[in-house]
């Protein structure tokens, strides 16, 4: 029987340059077993562990966009195609893609908070006939910290996607300032009965006051989901780092229903 707590070392094919903090690693990883929202613990012998977001996959590899923000990051930032990095997973509770279907897709998010919900995308983008449309709202917090910039451009010119781009501070071509919720009165949510579905994913309070701003305009609770960004440790409910009251985030997360996340807001 494999070891749960035991990771396996796989080899780092690419590096993405996003932003001068935040790089994206595509890593060989032959399973195609990943959710969307899904994440893994990435680990490097005698320096630690952390859990990181899958931000794409593929049949044959994984992505993971990670800030260097401490020790264990900045090792992995010394690192180049060819070496390793040791994974485990995946973890945790994804999106419900398959109850997307034929439905009207919204995606609002927040600075990394991209980064969990942009294989999503990837996904509508690559298979239109499995939605009506998708309504994205993308923002950052200034130019500098903008990431994945070929898939907006990708997001902005398919037929099938309403996409808004924004800035907390300052411009740049094709992004409008203020926050991404500022934004929520332009989706047309009155027109589309009950065929919708809402993902938001940002800093706890991003996601608390946009899911507030859908719900003004007619949204209902039981149509938002949204995932937690929060730290966890161990990723098997065992150390008890992620537990919020009764829940644990690991297990029955990240990705949460709005109508159980409400309760989770801390």
């Amino acid at each position: 029987m494999n070891n749960p707590w035991l990771p396996e070392k796989h080899r780092i094919l690419d590096i993405i340059e996003e932003t001068d903090l935040e790089s994206t690693f595509v890593v060989e990883f032959p399973n195609a077993s990943i959710r969307h929202g899904q994440f893994f613990e990435i680990s490097l012998p005698k320096i630690g562990e952390a859990p990181i977001s899958v931000s794409s996959f593929t049949d044959s590899t994984v992505e993971f966009t990670i800030r260097r923000v401490g020790k264990l990051t900045n090792v992995i930032f010394d690192l180049a195609p060819g070496d390793d990095l040791y994974i485990r997973g995946p973890y945790g509770n994804g999106f419900p893609l398959e109850s997307f279907k034929n439905k009207h897709v919204v995606v609002i998010a927040g600075g990394t908070g991209v980064a969990p919900v942009r294989s999503t995308l990837k996904h509508f983008l690559h298979h239109p006939q499995d939605c009506k449309d998708v309504y994205t709202i993308a923002g950052f917090r200034d130019p500098s910290h903008t990431l994945f910039e070929n898939d907006l451009k990708a997001f902005v010119n398919a037929p099938h996607f309403h996409t808004t781009l924004t800035l907390d501070n300052g411009q740049k071509e094709g992004f409008k300032e203020g926050f991404a919720m500022n934004y929520v009165k332009d989706i047309p949510f009155q027109e589309w009965g009950e065929d919708y579905a809402v993902i938001i994913v940002g800093p706890p309070v991003m996601m608390k006051f946009t899911a507030q701003e859908c719900m003004k305009y007619g949204v209902q609770e039981e149509h938002i989901y949204v995932s937690f960004e929060r730290k966890m440790s161990c990723a098997l409910g065992k150390c008890g780092h992620c537990k919020i009251n009764e829940t644990y985030v690991c297990l029955e997360g990240p990705v949460f229903p709005y109508t159980k996340a409400k309760t989770l807001m801390d």
